[in-house]
C-alpha cells in the first residue's frame, strides 16, 4: 500500500502517543495523555500513513536555546520521533526527517533544530552532528572539598515543592542567558522536567527540593540497607547556582546527608566539582552524548551565535539532505559578530554541515573533527583560527529531555 504523510491535529494525539509508545517498546497510559497535550504542537508534527494506521511520527517543540556569547534564540527542538516495529526498513523514518527540516527551511523560522538521539547513528545521515555530552557522576559519601573551598553563610534547607517552584524558576531564569544548551521552560515544561507520580519514579523516592538563597537542587533517594548500615544512592536532578559558594553549599549539602553512600548525578561535561574536591579522584565519571544540532539553514545558523576571535574564512560545506546550504560561504567574523555571504571563491576548508552543527555549541573542537576526517583544511593555519572562533568558555549542557 502507499505511505502517505499528513501534519497532526489535536485529535490525533492519541494515536500518537500509541506510535511513540510502540516504536520506544513502552506500555501505552491513556492517562498521561493530558501531560502530553500541554506541550503539544500537532501543527509541528508529521505522521506516515500506511492506508488509516499511523506507523510513524515525529515533531517539534517551539522553543528558544542559549547560544554562545549571544543568549536564548529560537530552536526547533525535535521531538517523539518513532517508527512503529514491524515498519522500519520502508523509508519512513527519511521522509519525516525530510518533510520536517525541509517545511522549518521554508517557514523560515527556526534556523537550528537539537534533539537527544535514542540511538546515536541515526541522524547524523540527516545531518545533526554530535554537539554536547553529559558526565555520569558518582561520588562517595562525605566526599572533602580542598582546603580554602568557601560555602558562605547562607542556610541550605529543605522545602516543599510549592515552596521551591518559584525561587528555582527565579534562579533558572537569571542563569539561562548566559549557560550554552539551557532551554526555555514554560510552566508545562517546568511540569513535564520534574514529573513526579509514581511512573516516574522508577523505583526511588518523590523529588526533595534543596534552597539556597542563590541556587537549589532537586534529588530523589534510592534506598539501600546493608548489613553495615544505609548506603543509599542520591540521584541529583539539578543543581543551579547563581554564585560559585552557592554551587559550592548546594553540593556539600548533597554530599553530607546521611543515611547516603554515593552521589550520582547526570551533570554538565565540565562540572567543577570534580576541581573541588581534595582527591578528584572520588569522582568517577563517564561521557555519553546529549544534544545533536542541526543547521537548518546555514547562512541565518552562524550570525546568531558570537564568537571568541576574529577569522575570515571560505567555507566548503557538503549537505546532501538539505541541498540549499551546500556550496561556498565567506564566513567572516569581526569584534564577535558574524556575516555570512555565498560566493564562488575557493575554500580554506572543506566540511559538511554536520560537522557545523557539531561545533555550532562550542563544545566539540573543528580541530578533534579533523583529526577524525571529517574536515579538510585546504589552506594552511586558517583550521586552527576558526576552531578557536567556534570554541565556547562553557561546555554546553541541557539537562532537560525533551
Amino acid at each position: 500500500m502507499t505511505l502517505t504523510l499528513r501534519t497532526l491535529t489535536a485529535d490525533d494525539l492519541p494515536a500518537f502517543q500509541r506510535v511513540f509508545d510502540a516504536a520506544f517498546l513502552l506500555d501505552t497510559q491513556e492517562d498521561r495523555l493530558e501531560r502530553w497535550r500541554d506541550v503539544f504542537e500537532p501543527e509541528r508534527h508529521h505522521a506516515v500513513f500506511d492506508g488509516d494506521e499511523m506507523i510513524g511520527g515525529g515533531g517539534v517543540q517551539s522553543r528558544e536555546m542559549t547560544v554562545p556569547g549571544a543568549g536564548p534564540v529560537p530552536i526547533a527542538a525535535v521531538t517523539s520521533v518513532g517508527v512503529k516495529p514491524g515498519h522500519r526498513r520502508r523509508g519512513v523514518l527519511t521522509r519525516l526527517m525530510r518533510a520536517q527540516l525541509h517545511g522549518l527551511h521554508e517557514e523560515g523560522r527556526e534556523a537550528v533544530a537539537a534533539l537527544w538521539a535514542s540511538e546515536a547513528g541515526i541522524y547524523p545521515r540527516f545531518g545533526y552532528g554530535f554537539a554536547a555530552q553529559f558526565a555520569r557522576l558518582a561520588v562517595p559519601r562525605g566526599a572533602a572539598f580542598h582546603p580554602g573551598v568557601s560555602l558562605g553563610g547562607e542556610r541550605v534547607r529543605e522545602v516543599s515543592r510549592d515552596e521551591a517552584m518559584p525561587a528555582m524558576k527565579a534562579v533558572y531564569e537569571s542563569l539561562r542567558p548566559t549557560r550554552t544548551g539551557w532551554l526555555n521552560r514554560s510552566d508545562a515544561h517546568w511540569g513535564h522536567h520534574l514529573a513526579d507520580e509514581e511512573r516516574d519514579r522508577g523505583g526511588l523516592t518523590a523529588y526533595r527540593y534543596v534552597l539556597h538563597p542563590d541556587g537549589y537542587a532537586v534529588y530523589r533517594i534510592k534506598g539501600d540497607w546493608q548489613e553495615r548500615g544505609p548506603r543509599s544512592e542520591l540521584h541529583l536532578r539539578e543543581i543551579a547556582a547563581r554564585t560559585d559558594e552557592a554551587y559550592a553549599a548546594l553540593y556539600r549539602y548533597v554530599l553530607d546527608l546521611d543515611m547516603v553512600g554515593e552521589v550520582q548525578f547526570f551533570t554538565a561535561s565540565d562540572d567543577p566539582v570534580v576541581h573541588l574536591l581534595a582527591d578528584a579522584r572520588l569522582a568517577l565519571r563517564s561521557m555519553q552524548d546529549s544534544l545533536w544540532v542541526r543547521l537548518v539553514d546555514v547562512d541565518r545558523a552562524l550570525v546568531q551565535r558570537r564568537y571568541g576571535s576574529d577569522v575570515d574564512a571560505v567555507l566548503e560545506v557538503h549537505d546532501d539532505f538539505c541541498p540549499w546550504n551546500g556550496g561556498r560561504w565567506r564566513f567572516t567574523v569581526k569584534d564577535g559578530t558574524a556575516t555570512v555571504q555565498r560566493v564562488d571563491d575557493d575554500p580554506d576548508v572543506v566540511l559538511d554541515v554536520q560537522a557545523l552543527g557539531a561545533a555550532y555549541l562550542g563544545g566539540t573542537k573543528l580541530t578533534v573533527l579533523a583529526r577524525a576526517q571529517r574536515v579538510r583544511e585546504v589552506t594552511e593555519g586558517v583550521l586552527r583560527t576558526l576552531s578557536h572562533a567556534f570554541s565556547g568558555d562553557r561546555d554546553p549542557h541541557c539537562s532537560e529531555l525533551f
